[in-house]
């Protein structure tokens, strides 16, 4: 797996888990899923992704996710 894959994976995961424990827990979990959703989108513009520079620095490849060219 590639940085993309990773950084899509967890956001959907965290985004679902909040949703999970809103159902079940508290309404402030929406908060979470607001804060992963914010944090994706100004890594759109910005291209600042605090979980892909941790995944960098262990290591791990970036890659072309939607490159339909292979």
């Amino acid at each position: 797996m590639n940085i993309e894959r990773v950084v899509m994976a967890f956001a959907g995961g965290m985004i679902l888990l909040s949703l999970l424990l809103y159902l079940v827990h508290s309404p402030y979990w929406l908060l979470l899923t607001a804060f992963v959703g914010g944090n994706l989108l100004q890594a759109v513009f910005t291209g600042f992704c605090p979980l892909a520079i941790v995944l960098g620095f262990f290591g791990m490849k970036t890659g072309m996710v939607f490159d339909r060219k292979k």
